[in-house]
């Protein structure tokens, strides 16, 4: 069975710079795109980031200039770090990657079950 487990969440000050982690665990063959998005009280979830395999990345222009993404292969884990973290951040951040598992014969999309991010003004 394929796992997303995030950490990194919390309550932080506005300003601060939190580094969020996700790793993938399972009987994985390969990971494809792999992103985080972030559902805020009473909206819907939105994209934050994406990162391909290769490394390009993708952003929402909320984030822009203060986000990062990154990823390491080796170790099935994608990174976002946060700077500059402004109130309106306040949300629970989802891992999702595209996953092919060792007997699959497509790719699988997962969530993991969420990490609570909230920016304290």
């Amino acid at each position: 069975q394929v796992q997303l487990v995030e950490s990194g969440g919390g309550l932080v000050q506005a300003g601060g710079s939190p580094r969020l982690s996700c790793t993938a665990s399972g009987r994985i063959l390969s990971i494809n795109s792999m992103g985080w998005y972030r559902q805020a009280p009473g909206k819907q979830r939105e994209l934050v980031a994406t990162i391909t395999r290769g490394g390009s990345t993708n952003y929402a222009d909320s984030v822009k200039g203060r986000f990062t993404i990154s990823r390491d292969n080796a170790k099935n884990t994608v990174y976002l770090q946060m700077n500059s973290l402004k109130p309106e951040d306040t949300a629970v951040y989802y891992c999702n990657a595209d996953i092919r598992g060792v007997f699959s014969l497509r790719d699988v999309n997962y969530w993991g079950q969420g990490t609570q991010v909230i920016v304290s003004s």
